[in-house]
């Protein structure tokens, strides 16, 4: 039997480096800030999964946003801002989205979407709202974007496929089969006015229309760019607790958190994915229901809930509150660890200024026994969590750009949180605007 030896691609540019940003937890770290920054330096930036379920918030020269669908990388002229196969494409709000930005002064970004995204479709909107209604108090705190059913059909292989709806034949036969069978769901489950297959179809002749524009091969578009030496943002959505795998299942989400689904959701190989900055919060919150230790309550987590974020600690899609914790060490190291963190990136730190001492979560006391390794949804129900107080440094940081002119109390807690768990905090946030970070030469090895 003879050896086969990879050839490698010959690269008319030079070396590409992809990048991706990812969440250590629940979501809401701060990842759209640093998709912005990191932006400045990419030629591509890639939404590889979720939908509008999540969304980030954003302070740049042209004001504040909440992005949903697209990436962060569209307040750049150079860069060009991809929706990949591994999105829930929901063509409205993507529609309204690109218009809510141009309306303020925001260029025209260059946006591609692939041929291969599954479309949110309308039904799937309202069965999240009738399964939401039917499970009553033990629903799942769905955002009620149809991400669920949408994952659900996809993986039953009954999704519709961007570029199916540019085949009219197949798109009249799939749409009368995926009806009947919804029907029957609608009818005996939820009680509920039946899809009509006609206004179905001239509903996606609309979404047709609308993105026609933007659709593309994005794989065979990104393996040109590789080539050509481009540099390539990944932007996740989420974070790691929320992973359908390696999450607090069942409180999570539909598509993989993870930086190792961008390159199944960007449709690139996974060997090109070079660095992973994994977003932190210097404290913790959570929207939605699900296993959430380190959660502080009343008048305590109302005070960081108004002093937190960008304007207070509030869902960017859903406005909920935010679920209000302190730092979690234990779910950050696991968040970091499946994420295969090169870089941590600490974010509002700046809102911890106001508190004489600070709680961090540095153990799980379960059935009697402390650990610091992040357990299954089941034991999660059992923990407990084990505090270490750190002092506070009781001052206003923002406006620092050095790392040493930081209080000295202050930097003590971003170093105690990195030893912690291991992995180096490389950047650190300390205010909502885009310039409004530190960069830190870390101890740990890479």
């Amino acid at each position: 039997m003879g050896r086969f030896w990879a050839v490698p691609r010959k690269r008319t540019g030079g070396m590409s480096m992809v990048k991706a940003v990812v969440g250590a937890n629940w979501g809401d770290e701060g990842k759209g800030k640093i998709t912005d920054m990191l932006a400045r330096e990419a030629d591509i930036v890639i939404r590889f999964q979720g939908g509008a379920n999540a969304g980030h918030t954003i302070v740049n020269n042209y004001g504040k946003f909440a992005l949903h669908t697209l990436p962060s990388g569209v307040f750049y002229n150079h860069t060009t801002s991809i929706i990949g196969n591994g999105v829930a494409l929901n063509i409205p709000i993507l529609m309204e989205e690109i218009k809510s930005i141009t309306d303020r002064n925001v260029p025209m970004p260059k946006i591609l979407v692939s041929d291969r995204a599954q479309i949110v479709m309308p039904y799937h909107i309202l069965f999240d709202q009738y399964e939401e209604e039917r499970l009553g108090g033990k629903s799942f705190g769905s955002t009620k974007s149809g991400i669920a059913p949408f994952y659900s059909d996809k993986y039953a292989k009954i999704g519709f496929q961007v570029s199916e709806l540019f085949d009219e034949e197949l798109l009249k036969e799939k749409i009368e089969s995926v009806a009947a069978q919804k029907n029957v769901i609608l009818e005996h489950l939820y009680h509920k006015p039946a899809i009509v297959p006609s206004e179905l179809l001239e509903t996606l002749h609309t979404y047709r229309d609308k993105i026609k524009p933007f659709v593309c091969d994005v794989s065979a578009y990104l393996d040109e760019a590789l080539k050509a030496g481009k540099n390539i943002l990944l932007e996740g959505q989420l974070g790691t607790l929320k992973d359908p795998d390696h999450g607090i299942y069942p409180m999570v989400t539909s598509s993989s958190t993870l930086a190792a689904y961008g390159a199944i959701g960007a449709g690139i190989p996974p060997y090109e994915i070079k660095e992973i900055y994994t977003v932190c919060k210097a404290y913790s919150s959570s929207v939605g229901a699900g296993a959430f230790v380190s959660e502080i309550f009343g008048e305590e987590a109302d005070e960081l809930r108004r002093r937190g974020g960008d304007g207070g600690e509030y869902g960017a899609t859903t406005g909920r509150p935010r679920r209000m914790g302190w730092f979690d060490c234990v779910a950050s190291k696991y968040g970091c660890r499946l994420q295969g963190t090169t870089d941590v990136c600490f974010t509002v730190l700046d809102v911890l200024g106001y508190l004489d001492e600070i709680p961090v979560c540095t153990g799980y006391e379960i059935d009697g026994e402390v650990t610091t390794q992040f357990p299954v949804t089941a034991k999660l129900a059992k923990a407990k969590p084990v505090f270490t107080t750190l002092p506070g440094w009781k001052s206003d940081i923002r406006g620092i750009r050095n790392y040493e002119e930081l209080p000295e109390n202050c930097r003590r807690y971003v170093e105690f949180i990195e030893e912690q768990i291991g992995y180096p905090i490389t950047l650190v946030s300390n205010g909502p605007a885009r310039d409004d970070i530190i960069y830190r030469k870390s101890t740990l090895n890479k």
